[in-house]
Order: structure tokens, then C-alpha cells, then sequence
């Protein structure tokens, strides 16, 4: 039964596995439900010191399923000073000093956020006391190349706003590793998500037109005894200008499986075919946008 404290108590096993298994960055947001909340029990029944993880989280959407699947809206979206303010009250409640990164969550540049003097300067001051050590930004959609720019020109008073960029990065939709290289060797930490493209790159795809794609995917993966989860991950680990991997994990053999792509290493047949399935970012942010919520 999906109850609040059965869903926690799955939570906190996987955190625990998670621990154990050596990760030590932690990705929430206030629009993911109760993550901050379970999160922050987690933390405080296990006692772990605030300088033991890295915690990240997210402000800018609200969460308004109420749990519910069908729901025909899951979340409201407001990127506004205000709106960041009274969102980190909240972060800040459930997780006080072991919140380390604040990201702006789906910034566009078409949402102006970027190029608020007002927001940026709230961001920069929230850093500047304490309220967390880093600010992060996380890009959504075909056009997120254009935001990164505006990320990395954000500045106030000769002081660079963000110190990390969260993309989505993946074999499908690679588009974003010439700007998210750039980024790093700007100084920027780059946290990967979507690495398995929703679903897409794991042996779970049931998607009406990927068969091919999946039949191709389990034929490598198989011939070099791993899971296609697991040569996704590889493939995203590959490239040195990711420092994070988001795994997504809600199971504990999907997080097994995740941590044992450490171990797989890409010969040069399984990069040519990771990179020859890439598609038009236009069609693969159509085809994420149809996806069902899960």
C-alpha cells in the first residue's frame, strides 16, 4: 500500500543501501512530494553529520498530486523571487544546515529567470549567509543550451551566481556535451540527469516504436554481461566533464545494478553503437513529453 510512511520506510532503505554502496550526493526537491521531509528523517534517525553527504534540492515548481497518479495537474511551476524565498524557508525547515546545494528547477531562458537582477542577487545572498553553500541550476527541453549560456554569464557584482549545472545528458540525447564541457572547464560542477532517458534505456522500455532500439541495446549488453541500465550509466560516466550521475533508483536491484556500472567499461564497438542511436533533441523532447507520469 502506497502510504506516506510505507513510501518512507522504502526511502530510507534505499538511502541506507545507497550509503553503504559509497554514494554520497542526495537530489530532492520541494516538488517532489514528501522527498525533502523523508529526506530529512532519514537524516536525523541515522544521525548522519551534514558534512558526511552532499545534499542538493530544488525550488520552483509546487507539488499538487496529493499522491495521486492520474492527477491532471502534478505540479505548478513559478520561477519569481518570491516565490524562491518562501520556497527555501520551506527546504530550510526540513533540512537546515545539511542543504548544500539550492538549484533553480527547469530554468529556461524564455522564463527571464536567468536574467532577473533581482532573483539572482536573493540566490547569491542566500550563498553569501549560509543558506546553502552552492547554487546549482537544472535545464529541461531541446533549447537548454541557450539557458546554460545565460548560466554561465549570470553575475552579481563580479560574483558568478551558479555554481553547478544539472542537465539532462544521455546517449539519446547527447546535444548538451559540447556546452556542459564548457561549463566544467569553467568551474562549474555538472550533475547528469535523465541518464537512462526516462526509462528509455533500460531493459523495462515497453515504448511503442523503440523496439528496434531495445533489441539492439539488450544484444550489446548481453555480450559484454551487463544490464543496458548499466551501459547507459557507463556510457554517461564516460565523459569527463560529468562529476555526477543522478541514478533515479526507486528499487534496491535498480540501485545494485546502477552502482555495478562503475565496473563496466565501454570498448570502442559499444561507444559506436551508444553513439549512433542518438536522436534529433527536437524528437526526443516530443517523445519524453508523451511519456506517462510515473
Amino acid at each position: 500500500m502506497r502510504t506516506p510512511e510505507a513510501l518512507y520506510r522504502r526511502t530510507a532503505e534505499l538511502l541506507d543501501r545507497a550509503r553503504v554502496a559509497g554514494i554520497r550526493y542526495v537530489d530532492a526537491a520541494r516538488s517532489y512530494g514528501r522527498a525533502e521531509e523523508f529526506l530529512a528523517r532519514w537524516l536525523g534517525e541515522r544521525r548522519v553529520p551534514p558534512d558526511s553527504l552532499t545534499i542538493g534540492s530544488k525550488w520552483g515548481y509546487r507539488y499538487t498530486a496529493n499522491w495521486a497518479l492520474d492527477a491532471p495537474v502534478h505540479e505548478e511551476k513559478e520561477l519569481s523571487r518570491a516565490h524562491f524565498q518562501t520556497q527555501l524557508a520551506e527546504s530550510r525547515a526540513h533540512l537546515g544546515s545539511h542543504l548544500d546545494l539550492y538549484q533553480i528547477h527547469s530554468a529556461t531562458a524564455e522564463s527571464g529567470c536567468l536574467e532577473d537582477a533581482s532573483l539572482l542577487r536573493a540566490l547569491v545572498a542566500g550563498r553569501r549567509e549560509g543558506a546553502y553553500r552552492a547554487a546549482g541550476v537544472t535545464l529541461s527541453g531541446s533549447a537548454s543550451a541557450r539557458a546554460l549560456e545565460l548560466a554561465l554569464a549570470a553575475q552579481v557584482d563580479g560574483e558568478r551566481v551558479f555554481d553547478t549545472v544539472q542537465a539532462t545528458f544521455n546517449c539519446l540525447e547527447p546535444s548538451l556535451a559540447g556546452p556542459l564541457a564548457r561549463a566544467h572547464d569553467a568551474g562549474l560542477g555538472v550533475i547528469a540527469k535523465e541518464v537512462f532517458a526516462n526509462g528509455r534505456l533500460t531493459d523495462a522500455n515497453r515504448l511503442p516504436g523503440d523496439e528496434s532500439l531495445v533489441r539492439g541495446l539488450r544484444a550489446a549488453a548481453g555480450a559484454r554481461s551487463c544490464s543496458i541500465d548499466q551501459l547507459a550509466l557507463a556510457f554517461v560516466l564516460s565523459h569527463p566533464f560529468v562529476d555526477v550521475a543522478l541514478s533515479g533508483a526507486a528499487t534496491s536491484a535498480q540501485l545494485a545494478s546502477h552502482t555495478a556500472a562503475l565496473d563496466v567499461a565501454l570498448d570502442d564497438g559499444a561507444r559506436a553503437l551508444l553513439e549512433g542511436i542518438t536522436e534529433p533533441a527536437e524528437r526526443y523532447w516530443a517523445t519524453r513529453a508523451r511519456l506517462p507520469w510515473s
